[in-house]
């Protein structure tokens, strides 16, 4: 009786709630997905503008469609991820794949996250959650995502202040806006998505010794991977914590 009772707690949900979850979501989310394709033109410009300020060779016709294709997909699985339950949040998370989608294409390319894009977007993203509390009634979010950002920018400066050839100031001043994003859900997403964004970055790193031959000096961007590492979180980051507690702490 015991060993039932386990496995049926461990179960996933049942198709009948996601279901009607996914039915929902789906009509917003194919509208988000809309509006994500014409965000690619004023991403692409901003990534383009960067490069021309930093005297960066321009990307090729790739950009566009590229960047298009990416925020049409992302803002889509935003929605079917936050639609049921913090649709206010929306715009929030919305603006915040924005930020990140076209700052991970700008230090792709230049090796700098520039302070004219991560200061907005932090003050953006902490105006939209803001209001997402009031929405929603529950205050504790802000002060929790403000917490978060607090503690992410701290964290980053000290590994940048330690280890300055791993990671810049840009990468601590975009730290931040991820905490906000992430601690506005939950404390388990901030920790899913800072591991996240140090193991991604770490594969890469490896694949780029390996593979491109890069020698142990060569210095990569790592605001891609703390922009990956904090979008997976905020996607399934809920549920990878909660796997986590169950299959390994047994909480």
């Amino acid at each position: 009786m015991r060993r039932e009772e386990v496995v049926h707690t461990c179960r996933w949900p049942s198709a009948g709630p996601l279901a009607s979850i996914t039915a929902m979501s789906s009509v917003p989310a194919l509208v988000a997905g809309v509006l994500g394709l014409a965000a690619g033109l004023p991403g692409a410009a901003l990534v383009r503008r960067h490069c021309r300020d930093r005297e960066t060779p321009q990307p090729g016709a790739w950009l566009l469609p590229a960047l298009a294709l990416t925020l049409a997909v992302l803002w889509a699985a935003l929605t079917l991820r936050l639609w049921p339950a913090h649709r206010a949040a929306l715009p929030a998370y919305v603006a915040f794949g924005f930020a990140c989608a076209v700052l991970t294409v700008i230090d792709a390319r230049t090796k700098l996250l520039p302070n004219r894009l991560t200061y907005p977007a932090f003050a953006l993203v902490a105006v939209l959650l803001l209001l997402a509390s009031l929405v929603e009634g529950d205050p504790g979010r802000m002060v929790r995502a403000l917490e978060a950002a607090a503690v992410m920018g701290l964290v980053f400066l000290a590994l940048a202040l330690v280890v300055p050839r791993g990671l810049g100031l840009g990468d601590v001043k975009f730290a931040p806006t991820l905490g906000l994003a992430l601690g506005w859900l939950s404390w388990g997403t901030v920790s899913v998505g800072f591991v996240a964004a140090f193991l991604i970055g770490g594969l890469v790193a490896v694949a780029a010794l390996l593979v491109l031959r890069l020698g142990r000096g060569a210095r990569l961007p790592f605001g891609p991977w703390m922009a990956a590492g904090a979008l997976l979180a905020v996607l399934a980051g809920g549920q990878i914590a909660t796997w986590y507690g169950h299959a390994l702490l047994g909480t």
